[in-house]
């Protein structure tokens, strides 16, 4: 299963990463939104976990894209800090399948994904 995990904090991205690897998956990584759009016209995902809060593109710009003009119904998970209701309902809007706000416990998360990708 391949996992694209979009974060621009450097060690939350190499932990979720490490974890995501040491499970099984296949990980590719995008420090910001700009490289998760290049990813996103070259590759195909199983399931994408995306930060909001990131440079050149939010977190919500992407979700957007990739259902609006991707088309895709791939699981998409916010990792955010943000926990204003207002963005957790915008994310559930333009199709986020879950969100948890950071930090976050790396157990639960990989059970969360596993439970996306079930579906």
């Amino acid at each position: 299963m391949r996992v694209l995990v979009i974060e621009d904090e450097v060690m939350v991205l190499k932990s979720i990463e490490f974890k995501l690897k040491k499970e099984g998956f296949e990980v590719a990584t995008a420090p910001d939104g700009k490289v998760a759009l290049d990813l996103l016209a070259q590759e195909t995902f199983d399931m994408i976990l995306t930060d909001l809060m990131l440079p050149y593109y939010s977190g919500l710009e992407l979700i957007s894209y990739i259902r609006n003009e991707l088309n895709s119904k791939v699981p998409i998970i916010v990792l955010s800090a943000i926990g204003q209701e207002t963005s957790i309902m915008e994310a559930f809007k333009l199709g986020a399948n879950d969100y948890m706000t950071k930090p976050f416990i790396p157990n639960e998360l990989v059970i969360r994904i596993r439970k996306e990708l079930v579906k």
